[in-house]
C-alpha cells in the first residue's frame, strides 16, 4: 500500500504545473504539522489569479520565499496552536534570549563600574585608562569610546524586553553586539586560547541577538523570567558579579563573574525543578547558555595555563569550569527528558486561517 501511495503521489506531482511544484518545495520549510493543516490553502492562495499560460514560467517571488522562511521559524518557536514540543522550544529560545541579554548587561555594567572605580583610585590607573582613548587622533579616540560604551546597550535591550518593546530590543541588541563583531573581524590569528575567547564571545553575543530576533515573534508572549521581577534579576546579577570579583580581585578574570552567576542561576533552576517545576524550557535555555560559558571558561583556563598564572588562580578557574560543566550537563539531561515528555503529549490544534502572513497572499 505504501508503494501504491508513493506512485500516486509521484503521478500527481508530475501533472502539477511547474509553478505549483516550486511553491510546494518552498513550503517544505514549514514543519509537518503546519503543512498538513495549511499547505493546500496556501498553494491555492499563491496560484489565485495567475494565468494558466504563466504557470510553467513564473517562480515564487523572493519576498514570498522570505516570508515562508520567517513563518517556518515562527511555527517552530511556539506560534499559536503549535504542538507542545514546539511551544517548549519557543519558550526555551525566548528564555535564552532574556538570560543572555541579562548576563551580558550585568557583565557590561559591572565591568565598567569596577573599571571606573579602579581608574579613580590613583594617578597611575587614571592615566592608563585615559590613554586608551587619547593620543592616537580623534578618529581612533571616537572609535575606542564607542566600542567601550556600546555594550552598555545590552542594559537598554534588557529594559526594552522587560517592557515588551520588541523592535527597540532588537535594534539595541544588534548595536550592543558590534564590539564583539569588531573584535572577531580584527582577526583570530594569535594564540588558540585567545582566538577561542574572541570567537566564543562573538558567538554568545550574536546567538543572543538571533534568539531575540527569532524568539519574540508576533505570537510570542512578553519576555519574563520565571518567578523573578526583571529589575530585581538585573540588580541581583550585578551585585553577585561585583561581589565575586571583590572577594577575589587578584584571581578574577574578565569572564569570572559571568561564569559564577551562571552557576548560581543553574543551581537555582535545578532546585526549582526539585520543587515540582516540569517545564523543559528553563533547563534547555540554561543548558544552551552553559555551553557558551563552558567554552569561555575553557579558553580562559588555557590562557592562564599558558601564561603560567599563580596556582590559586588556575585552581579557581578550573573549579569554576568544572562547576559550569556539571551544571550544564545536568540541565541538558533534565531538559532533554522533559522535552521528550512533551513530544508524547497530544498536539495542540493547528493555526487557524490567520496563520498565513499577509505578505504571502
Amino acid at each position: 500500500m505504501h508503494a501504491d501511495g508513493a506512485e500516486a503521489t509521484a503521478a500527481a506531482t508530475a501533472t502539477m504545473p511547474l509553478l505549483e511544484r516550486r511553491y510546494r518545495r518552498v513550503l517544505r520549510f514549514l514543519p509537518s504539522y503546519y503543512r498538513e493543516a495549511r499547505e493546500e490553502e496556501m498553494v491555492e492562495t499563491y496560484l489565485y489569479g495567475i494565468a494558466e499560460a504563466d504557470l510553467d514560467e513564473l517562480r515564487p517571488a523572493a519576498g514570498e520565499v522570505a516570508s515562508v522562511a520567517a513563518l517556518a521559524v515562527r511555527a517552530r518557536l511556539g506560534a499559536a496552536g503549535s504542538p507542545p514540543v514546539y511551544a517548549a522550544l519557543g519558550r526555551a529560545v525566548r528564555l535564552f534570549a532574556v538570560c543572555g541579554v541579562l548576563l551580558l548587561a550585568a557583565q557590561a555594567l559591572t565591568a565598567r563600574v569596577l573599571t571606573l572605580a579602579w581608574a579613580q583610585s590613583s594617578a597611575a590607573p587614571h592615566t592608563m585608562f585615559v590613554s586608551g582613548f587619547t593620543g592616537q587622533g580623534w578618529a581612533s579616540g571616537a572609535r575606542e569610546t564607542a566600542l567601550w560604551a556600546l555594550p552598555l546597550l545590552w542594559t537598554a535591550a534588557y529594559g526594552a524586553l522587560a517592557r515588551d518593546r520588541r523592535r527597540a530590543a532588537r535594534w539595541l541588541a544588534v548595536l550592543a553586539a558590534v564590539p564583539d563583531t569588531v573584535a572577531l573581524a580584527s582577526g583570530t590569528s594569535g594564540a588558540a586560547d585567545v582566538a577561542l575567547l574572541t570567537v566564543s564571545g562573538a558567538v554568545f553575543a550574536w546567538l543572543t541577538v538571533a534568539c531575540v530576533l527569532g524568539g519574540f515573534h508576533g505570537d510570542a508572549p512578553a519576555a519574563r523570567l520565571p518567578g523573578v521581577p526583571a529589575g530585581l534579576a538585573l540588580m541581583a546579577a550585578c551585585v553577585a558579579m561585583g561581589g565575586v570579583t571583590a572577594l577575589w580581585p587578584t584571581g578574577a578574570d574578565p569572564q569570572w563573574a559571568a561564569g559564577a552567576v551562571f552557576v548560581l542561576g543553574g543551581v537555582a533552576c535545578l532546585l526549582a525543578g526539585r520543587r515540582g517545576e516540569r517545564d523543559a524550557a528553563p533547563a534547555l535555555a540554561l543548558a544552551a547558555l552553559g555551553v557558551v560559558v563552558v567554552a569561555l571558561r575553557a579558553a580562559m583556563l588555557s590562557l592562564l595555563l599558558r601564561l603560567e598564572a599563580p596556582g590559586t588562580t588556575i585552581l579557581g578557574s578550573a573549579a569554576l569550569l568544572a562547576a559550569a560543566l556539571a551544571v550544564t550537563g545536568t540541565l541538558a539531561v533534565i531538559g532533554t527528558r522533559r522535552l521528550a515528555s512533551a513530544r508524547s503529549t497530544a498536539p495542540a490544534r493547528p493555526m487557524g486561517s490567520g496563520g498565513i502572513p499577509g505578505g504571502l497572499a
